[in-house]
């Protein structure tokens, strides 16, 4: 049926209005349920505590209540499948992180693809490692131990947390630049790698900060450096590796994702909200006691992060010829 040309344009407007009005509401009354947040790692992580850290005031925040949910396994993938299959109605939110953008090279036959079927909506934290040594290794400081390592080439070992680990994929990115020939040694992750070190029956590690940072303090381990670009507040006068192998950062980080076709006003809340409760200064004070450093950023920004770290974790793990087992 040829309807006529004002009723037409009656009608093509009056379903726009509808459409803006649709979306207007949607971003007034969500939430009106209770919200799913998917750590993708077992309770008793860092992820897992910053899921909780950022769940009880963003619940307050949207006025429902935000439940944590741990859907563990095959290095975070499980978690991440169950929202990218989730509806993107925004009541099923992945907890983000850098292991994800690992992820998406290192497994060859993931069902879905972490920039294209996950939108980030807020950033939370950055995080750093450290390469720390046993306090009997020979090397006090960062150039010494390049020169110790390049002088033994294949004879040094360090710890790893696990195949694609962070702190793995850290020390990886450090061989490569400086051109030293470390060997790794494997552990299921950073809890029993750590007994080792301390005994110095593996000299040397990449660790998260946050889990290293008392055994540093106590002296039990040296640190030669920390891996984000600048000096850690919580080790003042531990030096950044950058300030003796130009060019190199290697951090963590996490945030919020939200299934790829949520609808933006939804997207724009929960960016807005969450950006506000890592702001607050209780959230800003236990992020910097747990060796973190709080992470806001606008929504676009967080995005192209996202894309820029899947980049260049691909390069790394590629030039390494890592795989998982």
């Amino acid at each position: 049926m040829k309807l006529p040309r004002r009723r037409f344009l009656h009608l093509t407007v009056g379903a726009a209005a509808i459409s803006a009005f649709s979306r207007t509401a949607s971003a007034e009354t969500y939430p009106t349920r209770p919200v799913r947040l998917i750590a993708p790692f077992p309770p008793g992580g860092v992820l897992d505590l910053f899921a909780r850290l950022i769940g009880e005031p963003l619940s307050e925040r949207l006025g429902q209540p935000v439940i944590i949910e741990n859907r563990a396994g095959a290095g975070g993938n499980v978690g991440t499948a169950v929202v990218v299959r989730a509806p993107p109605d925004g009541y099923t939110l992945l907890a983000l992180s850098s292991s994800n953008t690992i992820n998406q090279t290192l497994y060859q036959d993931l069902s879905f693809d972490i920039v294209r079927d996950i939108v980030a909506v807020a950033s939370i934290y950055r995080g750093m490692g450290v390469l720390e040594v046993h306090p009997s290794f020979p090397a006090k400081t960062g150039a010494e131990f390049i020169a110790y390592v390049k002088a033994n080439p294949g004879k040094i070992n360090y710890a790893s947390a696990g195949i694609g680990s962070s702190p793995h994929i850290y020390a990886e990115l450090f061989k490569m630049m400086a051109g030293v020939d470390l060997v790794a040694v494997h552990y299921r992750g950073t809890g029993p790698a750590l007994p080792d070190v301390l005994s110095g029956k593996v000299p040397v590690m990449f660790d998260t900060l946050a889990t290293s940072i008392e055994h540093i303090k106590a002296g039990r381990m040296r640190a030669l450096g920390v891996t984000a670009a600048t000096r850690s507040p919580a080790l003042p006068d531990v030096p950044a590796i950058a300030e003796f192998l130009p060019g190199y950062e290697a951090t963590g980080w996490a945030g919020i994702g939200a299934p790829s076709k949520t609808p933006v006003d939804i997207v724009e809340r929960l960016h807005r909200e969450i950006n506000a409760c890592v702001a607050d200064p209780k959230f800003t004070a236990r992020t910097l006691e747990l060796g973190y450093i709080p992470f806001v950023s606008t929504q676009a920004e967080f995005a192209a992060f996202v894309v820029e770290s899947t980049e260049k974790w691909a390069k790394v793990i590629q030039a390494a010829g890592i795989k998982v087992e």
